[in-house]
Formats: C-alpha cells, sequence, structure tokens
C-alpha cells in the first residue's frame, strides 16, 4: 500500500515517513510541506492514503481534503494534526476525511490506523472519539427524520468510534455481508455516498444522541 504525507514540520514529516518506511506494508510515495498543487501531487503518487496535517502554511489540510476528497473519493486521508477543537474536527469530517489522530498519540496509533482505515474503519484517537461522542449526547431527544432502525443506529454509532466492518459484525454478532447490508441502507436513508460522509451528517444533526 501507498502513502503520500503532508506534514509542514520538517522533522515530524522525516521521522512519520521513516516510520512508515519501517513497514514491509507500506510505501511511502511523498512528502511535501504544504498542499500546494495537491492535485498534480495526487495524481503523481496515486497513494491509497494520505497523511495529513490541517495547520500548514499558504495551503492547509483542510482545503486539502476538502480538494482531494472532491476528485479522487476512493483516496483515504488520515488528519494528523495537534488541534482537537470541535470546528476543525467536524470541518474535516465533513469534507470527508476518513480518519483523525493526534499527533500525541501517532506513535502508537498511526499504523493501526492506517490499517483500520484501508480496511472500512474511521479511526480517531480516544480523545476525539470521546468528544465526538459527547456532542451526540448535547441533546436528549434527536429527531429521527431518517427513520432509522434501532440495528441501524447501533451500527451507525459503532462506525463513528472508527470500527472496521469486522469490528462491526464481531460486536453486533452479524456477518460483514449483513454489516454492509445495513450500511447501504443506512446511506440511502441519510442520502450520502459512504461511511464518511455517514459519520460527518450524524455528528452534524446529532443523529445518535441518547
Amino acid at each position: 500500500m501507498t502513502i503520500s504525507i503532508f506534514e509542514d514540520n520538517e522533522k515530524l514529516r522525516d521521522l512519520v515517513e521513516m516510520l512508515i518506511g519501517s513497514s514491509n506494508e507500506f510505501t511511502v510515495k511523498g512528502s511535501y510541506s504544504n498542499t500546494y498543487d495537491i492535485v498534480n501531487r495526487v495524481i503523481a503518487d496515486q497513494p491509497d492514503v494520505i497523511i495529513m496535517d490541517i495547520d500548514m502554511p499558504e495551503h492547509d489540510g483542510i482545503e486539502g481534503v476538502r480538494e482531494v476528497k472532491r476528485l479522487f473519493p476512493e483516496i483515504k486521508i488520515i488528519m494528523h494534526t495537534v488541534f482537537d477543537d470541535d470546528e476543525r474536527l467536524f470541518t474535516c469530517l465533513s469534507y470527508g476525511a476518513d480518519g483523525y489522530i493526534l499527533k500525541k498519540d501517532a506513535s502508537s496509533s498511526l499504523f493501526n490506523a492506517i490499517k483500520e482505515v484501508l480496511s472500512g474503519g474511521a479511526p480517531m484517537s480516544a480523545g476525539i472519539a470521546t468528544r465526538v461522542l459527547q456532542t451526540f449526547r448535547k441533546v436528549e431527544k434527536p429527531a429521527n427524520n431518517y427513520h432509522l432502525t434501532e440495528r441501524e443506529k447501533e451500527i451507525l454509532e459503532l462506525l463513528t468510534k472508527g470500527f472496521s466492518y469486522r469490528m462491526i459484525g464481531i460486536e453486533c454478532h452479524i456477518s460483514i455481508e449483513t454489516v454492509r447490508r445495513h450500511l447501504k441502507n443506512i446511506y440511502q436513508k441519510l442520502h450520502v455516498q459512504c461511511g464518511t460522509e455517514a459519520v460527518a451528517k450524524a455528528i452534524q444533526e446529532r443523529l445518535l444522541n441518547k
């Protein structure tokens, strides 16, 4: 699997590149200090996964994730940042980011995050997942205008926690194919195309508050 890195801190960028390059599973195709000309860089690299910082000079990661997902929705993007505030988190998710890992957690979780995102999960640092769930709980009785079943809401909540299809199947005691069928129904009801859009919509509209 191939990886591209967008990080303005040169030492950290080199460290992440070395960390990923130490694995036989992944190959770093490109390493950049900002998202300038990101479309041509992505075309040249053809990465499976992009590791994307948020705060970069001139062309930041928020614009980067929006541009990549607009043109290459199949490419997985993990935000790799020091920021854990709600505005940046929800903006990145709404633009299609597939995961959100804090830099302080990277040394222990980056490899697993890459594997999870490639298997269909939405990996998040523990603190980020907690913040997402806290947002869900702000409203006591959310409207269920999309007519999600209890099982569909259960699966959608697991997806927001970063569970892969396989992990959702184990948690719910159902097959991966059944998970896929439920997710297909969820996407149709929410009028979205993929898991990241579903997670973003669930967060923004607080569909899973209890």
